[in-house]
């Protein structure tokens, strides 16, 4: 099992799409840091996975195509755009990634990779945001276009939705 954080906007949102991959065992939705100039707390979620199941670089082509990837995020903001990796070996993969998905985007590359420094968890009310109430309006707004989006385009790693439909 691995684990590895990621930030991109709204982390209910990011934790209900993390949340419908298979070799995915655990979303933890809260505020991550990184070291300066990235060290104030910002929305995101820290993923434990199997990676015999889903690879470190298809959870981050998810990642980079489900949110605002070229965005524009400032060091001490709420919301930003990266990939928070525990050592070497995932850094050199989400930079691959990430380069990659820039080049086939024609945008430079916003999505930053930062070292994991520390987590702290959400209010316990917006836990499993998407699948306590899926039926909210914001759920259908937000997170349903992202969720329908994987399991069009990631089939092979997507989990059935809450109707039991496999994609």
């Amino acid at each position: 099992m691995e684990k590895i954080g990621f930030g991109g906007g709204c982390h209910w949102c990011t934790e209900g799409v993390f949340q419908a991959l298979k070799g995915v065992y655990q979303v933890d939705q809260g505020f991550i840091q990184s070291e300066a100039p990235w060290d104030t707390w910002a929305e995101g979620v820290l993923v434990s996975f199997d990676p015999t199941a889903i690879s470190l670089a298809t959870l981050a082509e998810v990642h980079l195509r489900t949110h605002s990837a070229n965005g524009t995020y400032s060091p001490g903001g709420r919301y930003r755009s990266a990939i928070y990796v525990v050592d070497a070996e995932q850094r050199e993969t989400a930079a691959r990634t990430i380069a990659r998905f820039a080049t086939e985007s024609g945008n430079g590359p916003r999505t930053l990779v930062l070292q994991f420094v520390g987590f702290r968890p959400s209010e316990a009310r917006y836990q499993n945001y998407y699948q306590n109430d899926p039926g909210r309006p914001f759920c259908r707004r937000y997170i349903d276009p992202k969720l329908d989006y994987i399991r069009h385009h990631f089939a092979d790693v997507a989990l059935p939705d809450a109707a039991g439909h496999q994609p």
